[in-house]
């Protein structure tokens, strides 16, 4: 039934690695802060108060835009985006319309069915408004409290054309484009209100309807897949779906009716007349120098230079700072090794505690990552220990020698292991005479035995052996 789903994306990504503002020196660090701190009458919409156009941001913006494969426009200009809501103070915002920064643009995105190119309709930079917040969820509010602190932070819109089909596919395309953002070095996805995004859904012989302000990729989905089903239940009944505009309540998983869907005139845009046009020539060729490499070209890169396979690079590359350990570790053990337990266990191990692959720079250096798979090289210790000495260094600290000699994790020599199935053998003669009878079981039961007395740190595939070679 995707078939009939139309569904296209407004994001809204902050420059929040940038210092201050987009028209103002005020600082954009705020996350921290109380309300209303990081303010000045700039930001705050004051009579008089003139914007100046912050270089960096625009920078930022081209460097974004190129990355994104779109067409940086010669020159730009800033408009006046008229509408009346208590987060913009100046009663406008300051936007772009028929001259925005970038025109085109895609995003490749992997589907069940293959590579998707997700194309982009235009990248425009805006003013963030200010924040309302509503005790409780904003049916039920009986009042919003409003926090200008983010007010003019540097905003980037990206639009993309209505070509996604499902809420999958837009959280997929969210994801990569977060992942890019990411690898620019622009943006801090993990600050509250980073992205948020507008989505537009429609569904076959009913109205477009855009879902305003969800702030989290989990809650696009959620919002299209409730909306969807809203839609789908009113053309089943033979109503009308309406052209409008609905919040996404995170509380309650529903999208509520906020007003009918404004129109472009709706917003009477003229130009800007306290900002000059910006011609982007000098600053494109001089932003072009310091795009770094991208998560399809370092995929390659990987796959060429460590000779690890492409389902490993796929993933490494899904966070620079995972791909950038992982090369780390793998300039001192084989790449191979590192690849696997990088992406298999480390990176399991922090998603299941929550964190961010940075952490793992902090909790366990990918030095002593190397130390570590170079015991496991030389069999000095086994999976199994390898395994233990991560949860404890994530959770405890330490140093790897120390953590695996306190918990007795150092591996058995092969004469002290061949010992220890003698042992065994003679002590389970039932199992031995089931084991010559055909008894496949029987071997593993001895394997387990073995494995009992060592403390899981003999390898059950070598020890198998051992018993056969004994048995024969």
């Amino acid at each position: 039934m995707e078939s009939d789903v139309v569904i296209g994306l407004e994001v809204h990504v902050q420059l929040n690695k940038l210092n201050t503002k987009l028209f103002c020196p005020c600082p954009i660090s705020y996350h921290q802060s109380e309300p209303n701190t990081h303010v000045c009458p700039v930001c705050l919409g004051m009579p008089g108060a003139m914007p100046v156009i912050n270089k960096e941001a625009v920078k930022a913006a081209i460097k974004v835009a190129l990355a994104l494969n779109a067409e940086v426009q010669s020159f730009t200009v800033f408009d006046r985006k008229n509408y009346f809501y208590p987060d913009l103070p100046k009663g406008f915002q300051i936007s772009q319309y028929d001259r925005p920064l970038a025109w085109g643009g895609y995003v490749t995105i992997e589907t069940e069915s293959g590579e998707k190119k997700i194309q982009l309709k235009r990248i425009h930079m805006e003013e963030d408004p200010g924040k309302l917040s509503y005790k409780g969820s904003i049916t039920t509010a009986k009042y919003s409290l409003i926090d200008y602190n983010r007010s003019g932070v540097p905003l980037l819109e990206i639009v993309t054309e209505p070509v996604m089909n499902s809420p999958k596919e837009a959280r997929l395309f969210l994801n990569k484009l977060r992942i890019i953002l990411e690898y620019l070095d622009v943006f801090d996805g993990n600050l509250e209100g980073a992205m948020r995004i507008d989505a537009n859904v429609s569904l076959k012989g009913g109205g477009r309807v855009e879902i305003k302000n969800i702030s989290s990729f989990k809650g696009v989905e959620k919002a299209l897949t409730y909306e969807i089903t809203r839609q789908r239940n009113l053309l089943r009944r033979g109503r009308k779906v309406v052209r409008e505009t609905r919040h996404f309540d995170e509380v309650n998983n529903i999208t509520v009716s906020l007003r009918s869907k404004e129109e472009e005139q709706d917003y009477r845009y003229f130009p800007e007349p306290d900002l000059v046009p910006i011609y982007t020539e000098e600053l494109i060729n001089e932003v072009k120098n310091t795009i770094p490499e991208m998560p399809e070209e370092k995929r390659e890169r990987l796959i060429k230079q460590y000779k690890i396979g492409d389902n490993f690079a796929k993933v490494l590359v899904l966070d620079i700072n995972m791909a950038n350990y992982f090369e780390e570790v793998a300039k001192l053990v084989s790449p191979k090794l590192a690849a696997s337990w990088v992406v298999d266990v480390l990176r399991g191990e922090l998603n299941y505690r929550d964190w961010d692959f940075k952490i793992a720079y902090e909790k366990f250096k990918p030095e002593e990552f190397a130390e570590l798979l170079n015991h496991l090289q030389h069999e000095k210790i086994t999976e199994k220990g390898v395994v233990e000495v991560i949860r404890t260094k994530l959770d405890e600290g330490g140093k790897v020698d120390e953590i695996i000699k306190n918990k007795g994790l150092f591996a058995i020599v092969k004469d002290e292991i061949e010992k220890i199935c003698k042992e065994v053998i003679e002590e389970n003669p039932k199992a031995v005479e089931d084991y010559k009878n055909g008894k496949k079981q029987a071997l593993n039961f001895l394997v387990g035995q073995v494995m009992k007395k060592t403390r899981g740190k003999a390898k059950p595939a070598e020890t198998a052996k051992i018993i056969q070679k004994l048995l024969q």
